[in-house]
């Protein structure tokens, strides 16, 4: 679990309600089942007009990924690989099949068996590249989708503001009802501004984040196994892959 998320959207709702509570509001006052229906269904109406059934229904798996994902450390990802390579340049590179069943990650597991099987080195990385790409994509489309629901949030919450001036101004027989009908219009614009900026931008920034670190990652497995079925020296392989990573933390591995 990502605890930066969750901490991070806990912590939000935490300041607007104690704001609330501090600042002398009743809590109440702010809950308006009408807005929340016009900026949240609004949101989900306009996503599923800017894209298709499919890609809207992996929102859900999507927003779940920026809470739950795991992607491996570079440092444990280089380790590995060159551990690997050591086995192949000690015993032939045969003997990586009977280390896959220990190998956790599975693209790793799959450049690994790809080299064991002797498949030639540019469909090899053609695959792997393809594989890179594809999940690049989903990732990509995922953070369009929480980018369009986050941009459509506080349009929608406009709308309602403007609903709720036209439903007050058009009944003004009773003055002294006038600014709870204004303060009730304008809830739409703030659950707008809460929708967007504390949970769909958010997501999508943090999943932009998870897949250039996936992405990342990926790019040095690839680089890793390749150098494997080239033969290339465990040492060099390390200090190859070791450029990916900030020379400080390089540093600080060695001692």
């Amino acid at each position: 679990m990502d605890i930066a998320t969750v901490v991070g959207t806990i912590l939000s709702i935490l300041l607007i309600v104690g704001s609330i509570i501090v600042g002398g509001g009743s809590f109440m006052a702010f809950i308006d089942i009408p807005s929340i229906l016009v900026v949240i269904g609004g949101s989900i109406a306009a996503a599923l007009i800017s894209f298709p059934l499919p890609n809207f229904l992996g929102v859900f798996g999507v927003t779940m990924k920026c809470v739950f994902w795991k992607v491996d450390s570079t440092e444990d990802v280089i380790k590995q690989i060159v551990s690997l390579s050591e086995v192949a340049r000690r015993e032939g590179i045969l003997a990586l099949e009977s280390k896959t069943a220990e190998i956790d990650n599975d693209f790793i597991k799959l450049g690994i068996q790809m080299a064991v099987d002797g498949t030639r080195p540019e469909v090899m990385e053609d695959i792997l590249r393809t594989e890179l790409d594809a999940i690049s994509t989903r990732h990509r489309d995922g953070k369009a989708l929480l980018d369009c629901m986050g941009r459509f949030a506080p349009a929608f919450g406009m709308i309602g503001t403007l609903m709720g001036l036209v439903i007050m101004l058009g009944d003004m027989s009773d003055p002294s009802k006038i600014g709870a009908g204004m303060a009730v219009a304008l809830l739409t614009t703030l659950y707008g501004a809460i929708a967007s900026n504390v949970l769909f931008l958010p997501f999508a920034e943090k999943l932009g984040y998870t897949s250039k670190k996936e992405r990342l990652t990926m790019d040095i497995i690839i680089r890793g196994v390749m150098a494997i079925q080239s033969g290339e020296n465990p040492r060099v392989i390390e200090q190859k892959l070791n450029t990916f990573i900030p020379p400080k933390q390089r540093a600080k591995e060695a001692a």
